[in-house]
């Protein structure tokens, strides 16, 4: 009968074993939701830009503060030398005014360019103090703010969240759990038991595909309730994509959990893993701010693959059929990481 089978006696097992433990089901399902919640309000589309400025103490400092008022969104505080460089070091302003001696001298800006708000106050700040020196604009353009869904940062970032928390889920759920059991000589226990390595990996992977599916219909519901992003794309196919990347990642973390006998050891090769995609793959930004010769190797992550195609199911509605690449890029992780596993796996 099959619930006598190894692999449905292990499946069943490793689920029971999952609802004991309520620390892991935060980890699993409310983390992500948290992290949403808060990286939506801190995002959210109806906040004002503030702009930080600290201007230069001086003769013609109070003149220069007053062209940067706060109903255009500055917040402007006159400092000494010492201080202003050490709020904009520590980034609590993004831009240094040194006015100009003279009425006709010209400001100094010191700022970072590496900081995209920075290089934003500069612009700002210059246009303000110009308008404040007489200006007259030739042209007036007209302001036209765009916040339907799909446009939003928090529409970026749940396709984000989804793939960070299946590729976490994966590593750590299946990788940590299994050295952890080799710690405790609970796989030696199992080796005897009539029971193939590949049922044992099997259902390891088969409960992974199970709490994919929740977490995708609970970040997509959140999403649909609290900032009205509705997927445009079908639900099977973000459904399918899910299950290859759950697939990816857990074999990934079978990968690393084979030969491994302490749970410190995985821990660090975990991360070695994870924590380059958590940077590089586009969980909180776009991959594509990387330099153009390194974008071969992010899009050949698996992480960068299934955030790619996440979003372009998501928010564009693209079908599996035109995500071929994407696709293609999972799979092969997915198969030649669990060829690898069942071929190196040990029980001690």
């Amino acid at each position: 009968m099959l619930d006598r089978h190894p692999f449905f006696q292990l499946f069943a097992a490793r689920l029971r074993e999952l609802a004991r433990e309520p620390g892991v089901l935060f980890w699993i399902f409310g983390f992500p939701l948290m992290l949403a919640i808060g990286l939506g309000f801190a995002f959210r589309g109806e906040q004002a830009v503030i702009v930080d400025v600290a201007v230069l103490d001086g003769p013609r400092a109070a003149e220069c503060a007053a062209a940067l008022p706060a109903d255009l969104g500055f917040r402007a505080s006159v400092l000494d030398a010492e201080h202003a460089a050490r709020a904009l070091r520590l980034g609590k302003v993004a831009l240094v005014v040194v006015p100009g001696d003279a009425a006709e001298a010209s400001p100094e800006f010191r700022f970072d360019p590496a900081r995209p708000e920075s290089r934003l106050a500069r612009a700002l700040v210059h246009d303000a103090l110009e308008r404040a020196a007489g200006r007259v604009d030739r042209v007036t353009p007209r302001a036209a703010p765009v916040t339907e869904p799909g446009s939003r940062y928090i529409d970026f970032l749940i396709p984000g969240l989804l793939g960070m928390n299946i590729m976490s889920g994966g590593m750590w759920g299946i990788g940590y759990a299994i050295v952890d059991m080799r710690s405790k000589k609970l796989l030696k226990r199992l080796a005897a038991t009539p029971m193939k390595r590949v049922h044992f990996l099997a259902a390891f992977l088969a409960t992974r595909l199970v709490l994919v599916l929740v977490e995708m219909v609970l970040l997509l519901l959140f999403g649909w309730l609290v900032y009205d992003l509705e997927p445009r794309g079908s639900l099977a196919g973000i459904a399918g994509l899910c299950v290859l990347g759950a697939c990816a990642f857990a074999s990934l973390g079978l990968l690393t959990a084979t030969r491994t006998a302490k749970t410190e050891v995985v821990g660090g090769l975990i991360n070695l893993v994870m924590l380059p995609m958590f940077v590089v793959s586009g969980v909180f930004f776009s991959s594509d701010r990387f330099p153009e010769f390194v974008q071969p190797i992010v899009r050949a992550l698996p992480l960068t693959a299934l955030n790619d195609a996440l979003r372009a199911a998501v928010l564009e509605g693209a079908s599996l059929s035109e995500q071929g690449p994407r696709l293609l890029v999972l799979a092969a992780w997915g198969v030649v990481s669990f060829v690898l596993a069942l071929r190196l796996f040990r029980w001690s």
